[in-house]
């Protein structure tokens, strides 16, 4: 039976595979690495198949990811070489277009870009998929059938996908977390506390709008009463330049993005 396999099995492996396993995924899954360690511990905790060989992991793919950091995708596709039957690729790589892959491993290998979440582990990740042209129907629905395992997905054009990417990270509530939570032991909260306090400011008021028919503008403007504490707080954040600083942050993103566009 061919396979879902993933070359790579670093963190966002990892997150995908907890994700696949909390969902029960029945398919057959096999990772290839070069270090025995990490396949080890994914076999460990997830039952998967561990395949040292790559052209041993490559032979049993129906669906190929790529899960490698981008610097390293180049040398992966040029040791791979060729296949000569169909196979589907999908790319985790962030930045590297489509343009750059689709001439790769042949021409019966057809190619998507996926852009998952390591909140995928939890089963609530978002992920994003472009397609190249001609891609088949069939294979589009296989990939997002695998992707709609670990939660939400959304098929936006290539054009959009690196704003996607540097906007949808988990790790912008990660960051803001930590940072309000210790502000808040700053001024006398303990740890615990702070990150309560913190959590619920930014995840559950978050729900609440996802999951209600209510505005963000309205939501935000009931959180914020004039003349009240909240009012307050986020009128001097915005004078601190917090739009200023996210602005710089996707900035730099994108600029990441396009460096990683030239490595592939």
């Amino acid at each position: 039976m061919k396979a879902t396999v993933f070359l790579g099995a670093g963190r966002i492996t990892g997150a995908l595979l907890a994700g696949l396993h909390q969902a029960k995924y029945r398919g057959s899954v096999v990772v290839h690495d070069r270090h025995q360690q990490k396949l080890r511990r994914l076999k460990t905790l997830y039952g998967v198949h561990a395949e040292g060989d790559l052209h041993g992991a490559v032979e049993r793919a129906k669906i190929l990811v790529i899960a490698v950091r981008p610097d390293s995708v180049g040398a992966l596709l040029q040791e791979i070489g060729t296949i000569h039957r169909p196979v589907i690729a999908v790319s985790l790589a962030a930045g590297i277009p489509l343009a750059n892959l689709r001439s790769a491993l042949g021409p019966r290998v057809v190619w998507a870009r996926a852009m998952p979440s390591p909140v995928s582990r939890s089963g609530r990740g978002l992920t994003a998929l472009t397609f190249d042209h001609g891609f088949p129907s069939a294979a589009k629905r296989d990939v997002k059938a695998l992707f709609a395992k670990l939660g939400p997905v959304i098929e936006i054009s290539e054009r959009k996908f690196d704003a996607f990417t540097v906007t949808y990270s988990s790790s912008h509530g990660y960051h803001a977390l930590a940072t309000l939570a210790a502000e808040a032991e700053k001024l006398g909260l303990d740890r615990r506390t702070a990150l309560t306090a913190a959590a619920h400011a930014l995840s559950d008021g978050i729900v609440a709008w996802r999951e209600s028919s209510i505005t963000l503008e309205t939501l935000l403007s009931e959180a914020a009463t004039p003349g009240g504490i909240a009012a307050a707080t986020q009128k001097a954040v915005d004078r601190a330049g917090y739009s200023r600083a996210v602005a710089a942050g996707l900035a730099a993103g994108m600029k990441q993005a396009r460096k990683n566009a030239k490595l592939a």
